[in-house]
C-alpha cells in the first residue's frame, strides 16, 4: 500500500528519467504501460520493462546521431512507444517537439523548419508523406523514425527526397544488443541532466496564427508532480489510470509523469466513447482525465442507449438522475461544499441542505442500486478521480456526474504553465469553480481594462479580473521569440494567463471568461480567432467577420456581408432587392456565404478540421466606431458579445 502523505513527494528527482528510474528501483513489478497487442488483448508493461526499454532505445539513438541539446519532432497520437521515445530522448539531454497526428501537413512542417529539427518521429508513413509534399520547407531534416511501417510510395518519396528512414522496430533491436558500458554511459547522461533544461518545445499555434513554441523544462513539470500524491490521494501503487487524449497536449502529458509520480500505470485506448467503454469494462481503470467533449459524448452515449431500452428503464433512469441531482445539491450545502464568491454562512446553508438531504438519502441509495451503479460499472466500476481539463465542463454535464456519483472533477491550466494551476481536490470538490489553486503554483487576481493590467495589486476574493500565475512551473519562454515572452511574463516572473477570473474565499479559481481572444473548442483545441476572420475578409462578399466558440463544440460566425456586392449578386441572379435584411435571409445567398466560407477556411488553405465554421448569420448594417470598434477600427469583441447575444446564442443552439 502506497501511504498517504500530506505535503511534497521528496523522492522525485531533479529531472524526467530519474523520476522513472527511482520507480524502477522502488516499485519494479508494478505496471507502467497497458496497451493492445495485434490482437486486441491488452499486455502488460511494468516499471522495470518500461525502464530497460528507454535505456535501450536511448543507446540505439545515440548511435544514430542524437545527442545533447538536439531538437526532436515527435509526430505522433498517445501510443505506448510515445512514452518511450520521449523519455530516451530526454535521458540523452534532448528535448522533443511534439504534435499531433490530425495536423496539418503545413503546422508540422513549420514546426520541423522553425525548430530545425534533423530528426523526427512519426508515427505512420502518412504523416511523414504529410511533411515531404513540400520537402523545400523541411531543409533540416534528415531522418525519419516511423512507429509503423510505411508504404512502398512512402518509402521512394522519402528516398527521392533525401530522408533516411529507419523503422523503430529496427531501433528497438539494435538497442536490446547494447553493452553493459553503452547503458552505463546512458545513465550517466541522466544524471548531469539539470532541472532547468528544456525537456520539450510545444506550439500552441501553428502556421496559421502567430507561432509560439513554449520551452517547457524538467522541472516545470517535476514542480506538479511533487505534489500530486496530495492532492489525489490515491489509495495504492498499481492504481491505473487510462489514457486517450493526445499526448503533445500539456494536460496529458503532465498527468503521465504524475502517473509515474504516483507508482501507477497508463492504460492506452482511443478517444472514441464505444472504444473506451469496452476498453474500460475490460482494464478496469482507477482514474482518467478529458476534455470535456469527452465527457459529454461519454453522457451521450449512455443518454441514448437508456433511451433505446425504453420503457420502465428509461423512467427509472430521468427519475433518479433528477434525485441525483437535487441530492447532490442538498449534500453539497450540508457538508459546506457550496463555492464562496461572497462570504456564506455555512450555518446557513446546513440548515437550508440538511432536511432535503435527509428526506432525499433514502431515494438516493435506491438509486444507486437501481441506476447509478450499473451506469458507473459501465465506466469500469472503479474510477476514483476522473479529471476535466482543457475547457469549461459544461454544468449540466458536471450535474450529471455528480448525480451518479461519479467523482468528476474539474482542473485549470495552460500550456505556458505546464499546465495545471488549479484542481478541484477529491475531498474538497466544489461545483461551479475549477478547484483550489495547486500548491506549486502562486495565483492573483489583477485589475484591468479590455485585457489591459491596471495594477499589478491582487484583488480580494470575489473580486473579478486577470488571472496571474507564477511559480517553477512557469515556463522558460517562447522559443525563438523573446519579445512574445516579454508581453506575457513581467519582471517579477507573473505569468498573464490571458484569462478572467476570481479567487473565492477557499482559495479556489473561478474561470468567467478570456481577456486574449484564442477560443478553446470543448475539445481541448486552441482557436486563433483573428487569422480565421482575416482570411474571411478576403471574400469580395465580406465586410467582417467574428469568429466564436469558446467552451463550444464548433465555431460560429458572426458575418457582416458587403451590401453593394450581396446586391449587385441578387440583380444578376433575378432576386428582388428592395428589402435588404429580407434579401439575407434568401436561401440563395445565404448559400452563396456558405460557399464563401467553405472556401477560404479549409484544409487547402492550411486550416484544421476543427477550425472550419459550421453556423453562422448574417449582419445586416456593417460595424461603426464606438459601437462595435474602437477608434482604431479594432473590433471590440466584448461589446460584440453584448450586442449580438441573440444571435451568436442562435450559432450554438
Amino acid at each position: 500500500m502506497a501511504k498517504k502523505r500530506k505535503g511534497i513527494d521528496t523522492s522525485v528527482r531533479k529531472n524526467i528519467p530519474l523520476l522513472l528510474r527511482s520507480r524502477r528501483i522502488s516499485c519494479p513489478d508494478i505496471t507502467l504501460q497497458a496497451a493492445k497487442d495485434k490482437d486486441g488483448i491488452f499486455q502488460m508493461y511494468s516499471y522495470k520493462q518500461v525502464y530497460d526499454k528507454v535505456v535501450e532505445m536511448a543507446c540505439a539513438l545515440q548511435e544514430i546521431g542524437i545527442k545533447r541539446g538536439d531538437r526532436i519532432a515527435l509526430i505522433s497520437d498517445n501510443r505506448r512507444e510515445w512514452l518511450v521515445a520521449d523519455m530516451a530522448l530526454l535521458s540523452l539531454g534532448a528535448a522533443d517537439v511534439p504534435r499531433g497526428c490530425d495536423s496539418m501537413g503545413t503546422e508540422i512542417r513549420f514546426i520541423i523548419s522553425f525548430v530545425e529539427c534533423r530528426i523526427g518521429f512519426f508515427e505512420t508513413g502518412r504523416q511523414l508523406a504529410k511533411v515531404l509534399e513540400k520537402r523545400e520547407e523541411i531543409p533540416t531534416l534528415e531522418l525519419a523514425i516511423l512507429f509503423e511501417e510505411a508504404s512502398r510510395e512512402v518509402l521512394e518519396l522519402a528516398a527521392a527526397s533525401g530522408i533516411k528512414i529507419v523503422n523503430y522496430v529496427d531501433l528497438e533491436a539494435r538497442g536490446e544488443k547494447a553493452s553493459d558500458a553503452q547503458r552505463a554511459a546512458i545513465e550517466h547522461e541522466m544524471d548531469i541532466t539539470d532541472g532547468d533544461d528544456v525537456a520539450t518545445i510545444i506550439f500552441t499555434s501553428g502556421t496559421t496564427g502567430v507561432p509560439k513554441g513554449v520551452m517547457l523544462t524538467h522541472d516545470n513539470f517535476l514542480a506538479q508532480v511533487e505534489w500530486a500524491r496530495s492532492v489525489l490521494t490515491t489509495t495504492e501503487d498499481g492504481e491505473l489510470w487510462f489514457s486517450v487524449l493526445p499526448v503533445w497536449h500539456s494536460f496529458e502529458r503532465a498527468f503521465q509523469y504524475f502517473v509515474i509520480g504516483l507508482n501507477s500505470g497508463l492504460v492506452y485506448s482511443k478517444m472514441a466513447a464505444n472504444i473506451m467503454l469496452a476498453d474500460m469494462a475490460a482494464v478496469r481503470p482507477h482514474g482518467m482525465i478529458g476534455v470535456p467533449r469527452l465527457w459529454e459524448s461519454l453522457a451521450q452515449s449512455i443518454f441514448r442507449n437508456v433511451r433505446k431500452e425504453g420503457g420502465l428503464n428509461y423512467l427509472l433512469f430521468n427519475f433518479f438522475v433528477g434525485v441525483g441531482k437535487r441530492f447532490y445539491w442538498a449534500k453539497t450545502h450540508v457538508k459546506g461544499l457550496v463555492v464562496q464568491v461572497r462570504r456564506r454562512s455555512r450555518f446557513l446553508d446546513f440548515c437550508v441542505g440538511i432536511i432535503p438531504y435527509i428526506l432525499l438519502a433514502p431515494l438516493y441509495g435506491l438509486g444507486n442500486i437501481l441506476v447509478y451503479r450499473k451506469i458507473r460499472d459501465k465506466l469500469g466500476g472503479r474510477i476514483g478521480c476522473a479529471i476535466s481539463g482543457g475547457g469549461t465542463l459544461q454544468h449540466d454535464i458536471d450535474m450529471f456526474y455528480h448525480a451518479i456519483g461519479f467523482n468528476l472533477l474539474e482542473g485549470y491550466g495552460i500550456t505556458e504553465a505546464a499546465p495545471i494551476l488549479s484542481i478541484r481536490w477529491p475531498s474538497k470538490a466544489r461545483s461551479g469553480c475549477v478547484g483550489q489553486v495547486y500548491p506549486s503554483a502562486q495565483i492573483k487576481i489583477v485589475a484591468e481594462e479590455h485585457g489591459k493590467i491596471v495594477s499589478s495589486e491582487p484583488l480580494p476574493p470575489g473580486k473579478r479580473g486577470l488571472v496571474l500565475a507564477r511559480g517553477r512551473q512557469i515556463m522558460k519562454g517562447y522559443y525563438k521569440r523573446p519579445d512574445l515572452t516579454a508581453q506575457v511574463i513581467d519582471q517579477d516572473g507573473w505569468l498573464n494567463t490571458g484569462d478572467l477570473g476570481m479567487l473565492t474565499y477557499d482559495n479556489e479559481i473561478k474561470i468567467t471568461g478570456r481577456a486574449k481572444d484564442t477560443i478553446v473548442l470543448l475539445g481541448g483545441e486552441n482557436i486563433e480567432p483573428q487569422v480565421l476572420e482575416a482570411a474571411l475578409r478576403g471574400s469580395p462578399y465580406i465586410e467582417m467577420a467574428v469568429v466564436l466558440g469558446q467552451d463550444k463544440k464548433y465555431l460560429g460566425a458572426l458575418i457582416v456581408p458587403i451590401r453593394d456586392a450581396i446586391i449587385s449578386y441578387a440583380q444578376e441572379h433575378g432576386l428582388p432587392t428592395n428589402d435588404y435584411e429580407r434579401l439575407l435571409e434568401d436561401h440563395h445567398i445565404m448559400d452563396l456565404i456558405r460557399n464563401e466560407i467553405d472556401s477560404k477556411i479549409c484544409d487547402t488553405a492550411g486550416f484544421r478540421i476543427c477550425e472550419r465554421i459550421y453556423r453562422f448569420a448574417l449582419l445586416k448594417e456593417s460595424f461603426a466606431v464606438g459601437r462595435e470598434l474602437s477608434g482604431k477600427q479594432e473590433m471590440m469583441r466584448h461589446k460584440i458579445v453584448e450586442l449580438y447575444k441573440e444571435e451568436i446564442s442562435g450559432l450554438f443552439d
